[in-house]
């Protein structure tokens, strides 16, 4: 399976919104046939608080023998079950469209379509915003914000050496970020940091922004593109939580 070409640095755009994220189902090892290495597809969407944290995912999952159904048990496995972990591969649209239609689906229904599938809204509770380093911006900024994404799965060196390639990372940096990147728009600056956390397969992504505009809907956009970039390289978002 192939991963469309990673971008070196994201770009804002304000007036996109982000597109769903598709995922590939494989076979349980011990039932997988080398005539067929894609069992179903899985289709979610996070929904956001107006502050960028995420409030709740909606899924659907579809198989060739039963056509479309409501997928939470399967998306919450997709982030807990190792079992369930092994069978689960990012992917893109365009893949998806390839894979739904030589598994005898067709043409894969547009995103509004998609959207019709999502009967179970799972909620994700959310709370204040917790305090990660000093309460009040630099000089010259108005606010500072730091988000942390949590993905499943895990990374590959030659992935990790990968994105410090292309968020161009210093060769000095801290013992603690495996890369780390950073972006100036407009006068607002955003720093990132990737990390393994806990004992389990798990990274973090802490985002740091320090913002002289009033740039939401930029910043959201920002951390839509950094989401996908590790979705590319095959973690799976979990949630997004908000530190100040």
């Amino acid at each position: 399976m192939t991963t469309e070409p990673m971008r070196a640095v994201p770009v804002p755009v304000p007036d996109a919104g982000p597109p769903l994220d598709y995922y590939l189902v494989l076979p349980r090892l011990d039932a997988r046939d080398p005539a067929s290495t894609v069992e179903g597809i899985v289709v979610e969407e996070f929904t956001r608080h107006h502050d960028l944290t995420t409030t709740g995912l909606d899924s659907a999952g579809w198989t060739p023998d039963a056509g479309w159904w409501s997928s939470p048990a399967l998306s919450l496995g997709m982030r807990t079950d190792p079992e369930v972990l092994a069978r689960i591969v990012p992917t893109t649209r365009r893949e998806a469209e390839d894979v739904y239609r030589a598994l005898g689906g067709g043409q894969l229904p547009d995103e509004p379509l998609l959207r019709t599938h999502f009967l179970d809204h799972q909620p994700i509770a959310t709370a204040p915003p917790l305090r990660l380093g000093p309460a009040q911006p630099p000089a010259g900024f108005h606010e500072r914000r730091v988000y942390r994404v949590l993905f499943a799965k895990d990374l590959r060196a030659e992935q990790v050496a990968n994105l410090r390639t292309a968020w161009r990372t210093p060769t000095d940096g801290t013992l603690t970020s495996a890369a780390s990147g950073r972006l100036d728009a407009h006068g607002d600056q955003l720093t990132w940091d990737l990390r393994r956390v806990g004992h389990s397969l798990a990274w973090c992504l802490d985002v740091t922004a320090l913002l002289r505009t009033d740039a939401t809907a930029a910043l959201g956009s920002t951390l839509s593109e950094l989401t996908n970039v590790l979705r590319q390289h095959g973690l799976i978002p979990v949630t997004t939580e908000r530190f100040s």
